[in-house]
């Protein structure tokens, strides 16, 4: 997936490069403007589908917590609080978890 992802829009703009040395005219310029543009747009729309796909596994890891909290009653970064915290004692989320753990005295 490298390949496609940083060696293609490369190879393109090294055609671009190639083209305008062939060239000495304006068409090798306007080659150069090409390979250079082409390349540019493989990297970005390569860009924009990780972009999409982190997303959508956000989203798969956010809907699997979703279910465990149905099944569990919990949330699954809950566990460790939960099992270390006697039966009778209140439990606190992991947000306040979070805040009285960056408040600690010096």
């Amino acid at each position: 997936m490298i390949a496609v992802r940083y060696v293609l829009p490369a190879v393109i703009v090294l055609a671009g490069f190639v083209v305008l040395l062939l060239s000495d005219t304006l068409t090798g310029l306007e080659g150069l403007a090409m390979g250079i543009g082409v390349g540019a747009s493989v990297l970005l729309l390569n860009v924009l589908y990780r972009i999409g796909v982190q997303g959508d596994l956000e989203r798969d890891d956010e809907e699997a917590a979703r279910v465990y909290l149905d099944e569990h009653g919990r949330w699954p970064d809950d566990d460790a609080a939960a099992d270390a915290a006697p039966p009778d004692a209140p439990r606190a989320s992991s947000t306040e978890r979070r805040h009285s753990s960056a408040r600690r005295p010096p």
